[in-house]
């Protein structure tokens, strides 16, 4: 059974909303908490009460950003564009499945890069030339930002269902400070993505390295991958299937076989959001209901597509021993499998490893040591 958002709010938002932390980054506690007092009561008769409610509160951050760039006060606006790109970003959480969520995600986008302009090494926007099938785009979006010296290796890294590119821009920063470009990407059925999900949506993964392979200042022997929660099913498939083009990947928080199997859907479903753990992934894949994400998810098992038994390149697999959304025991089985490959699971902690009892998340140290010492930034 779904959680209330009311269950929701209390039961883990509250706390993560005061600590700034996922998935209210740069939300002002005091507005998340009267948004959230103002739809509980009517969310369950109105489901974009909530995509209304936040856009609502994001309009007059935007409008203050733009005034205080207009009189050259960088950090205001800075500021101001942050905090109207984390209301913006909560309106069209979890995913896009309805024209006021598509709305208000680009506007999230439109005051993300707004307020990362004032970075000392900004995103720039690129479309990387992608030939699809009909009905699909024909160009993978990504925010590319690279340091200013030296010819630099590349992560590539795009997350989960409910967390975007533009999302990215913050968890990467320390990799681009220990001296890696980024491409930030949205995994397959999300954000820009020209494709959905599918049994063999890892085909856009070609258009990213055919890109990087055409930059003179990056350095395609040196390429990194990073996924998170959804993001890592596909981390560790692109971890297999591109073997020969990644020099490493990290898969955090992902499934791979039991996480498409009907208990591990019916427990994802009861410890998820309100909105259904169930049809934020069908979402992804062109569904709508649990019932059709039950039928359609076991055919995207790693194992029984015979993909963890392949080759593989270096990959850690990082984790919560507690998740509840991604049974851990997921990455035991990519362990039992295939190549050797390493692995750090957190003993209390939750989804993605994140510490259920809010102690600093040891993941991020983790990660960003492993993937520099992989390319050669340590």
């Amino acid at each position: 059974m779904k959680p209330t958002l009311a269950e929701t709010w209390t039961g883990k938002w509250d706390k993560a909303a005061q600590r700034d932390v996922y998935p209210f980054n740069f939300v002002p506690y005091e507005d998340a908490k009267r948004v959230m007092e103002e739809v509980i009561p009517q969310f369950d008769a109105d489901r974009e009460s909530f995509t209304r409610g936040f856009a609502t509160a994001a309009t007059p951050y935007e409008a203050a950003g733009d005034a205080a760039a207009a009189s050259g006060d960088g950090a205001a606006a800075r500021d101001a564009y942050l905090k109207a790109y984390g209301l913006y970003r909560m309106a069209r959480f979890p995913c896009m499945n309805t024209d006021g969520k598509k709305q208000a995600y680009r506007h999230s986008q439109r005051c993300a890069l707004k307020a990362w302009g004032y970075a000392d090494i900004p995103p720039v926007r690129v479309e990387m030339p992608f030939a699809g099938r009909a009905g699909e785009g024909n160009a993978v979006v990504a925010y590319f930002r690279a340091p200013k010296t030296g010819k630099a290796p590349v992560l590539i890294a795009w997350a989960g269902i409910d967390t975007f590119k533009e999302d990215s821009l913050l968890r990467t920063q320390k990799f681009l400070d220990a001296g890696m470009a980024l491409l930030l990407i949205d995994m397959p059925g999300t954000g820009d993505s020209p494709v959905l999900g599918s049994v063999d949506a890892e085909r856009q993964w070609d258009a990213v390295f055919d890109w990087i392979e055409a930059q003179p200042g990056l350095d395609a022997s040196r390429v990194g991958g990073w996924g998170g929660s959804f993001g890592g099913y596909w981390a560790t498939k692109v971890a297999h299937t591109h073997a020969k083009r990644f020099r490493a990947v990290i898969s955090q928080g992902g499934g791979a076989h039991l996480v498409f199997t009907g208990a591990e859907i019916e427990r994802s479903q009861s410890n998820g959001l309100p909105w259904g753990q169930s049809e934020s992934r069908a979402n992804a894949f062109g569904l709508k209901t649990h019932e059709e994400w039950k039928a359609f998810a076991p055919g995207l098992s790693l194992l029984d597509l015979g993909v963890l038994d392949r080759p593989c390149t270096s990959l850690l697999c990082v984790n919560g021993v507690r998740d509840p959304i991604t049974p851990i025991a997921d990455y035991h089985l990519v362990l039992e499998h295939g190549s050797p490959k390493e692995a750090r699971f957190v003993a209390n902690g939750g989804h993605m490893g994140r510490p259920l009892d809010g102690s600093p998340d040891p993941t991020e140290s983790i990660m960003l040591d492993w993937m520099s010492r992989k390319l050669g930034v340590a």
